[in-house]
């Protein structure tokens, strides 16, 4: 079965966007940037819940078209509602068993795109496989936690750490067996 990747930008306070859905802050250029942006071609199939798919809207994304046109695209809402989706993205209700099915039939990885309440769910049902925190040198204060409301507790493993002149630092974690 393949591994959900949790892959996304944080701040040194666990935040992945600050108050407004505001990334401003981030590094959103540079060579670590770059790298995260090589890595995604790795991926064939990616998930994310309906307040990240949403946030694209802000960016250009059009409702039901693919955010990253070399993966298939499952979007996890009970609510969503689109018409016209491509033919590479689905809107699945929330599911064990619809997460563990994509699981099966993914070809890749499967990059868990954003975050918030849905990767909490994820942690909290043990769907997150490994960490790829993109680890901003800020602080925000408030805004998107992590993992959203989740009180799950687990341990992870830093496996390997990538230090870029900007400050940012890529760290790969393994979920602790």
């Amino acid at each position: 079965m393949k591994k959900i990747i949790y892959y996304v930008a944080s701040s040194l306070d666990g935040y992945i966007a600050g108050e407004n859905d505001d990334i401003s802050k981030f590094i959103l250029q540079g060579a670590g940037v770059e790298k995260y942006q090589s890595d995604l071609a790795n991926f064939s199939t990616v998930i994310m819940g309906r307040k990240t798919y949403e946030f694209g809207f802000k960016y250009g994304l059009e409702p039901g078209q693919p955010a990253y046109p070399n993966m298939e695209h499952y979007i996890f809402s009970n609510s969503l509602k689109v018409d016209n989706l491509s033919k590479t993205v689905k809107i699945e209700n929330l599911s064990i068993d619809k997460v563990n099915k994509i699981r099966q039939n993914a070809k890749t990885d499967i990059y868990l795109c954003g975050g918030g309440q849905f990767a909490g769910w994820l942690l909290e049902n043990g769907l997150i496989d490994q960490l790829k925190l993109k680890l901003n040198p800020i602080v925000l204060g408030k805004g998107t936690k992590l993992f959203g409301t989740s009180t799950a507790n687990e341990y992870w493993e830093l496996i390997e750490k990538e230090s870029f002149s900007d400050g940012l630092q890529i760290l790969t974690y393994d979920k602790k067996k």
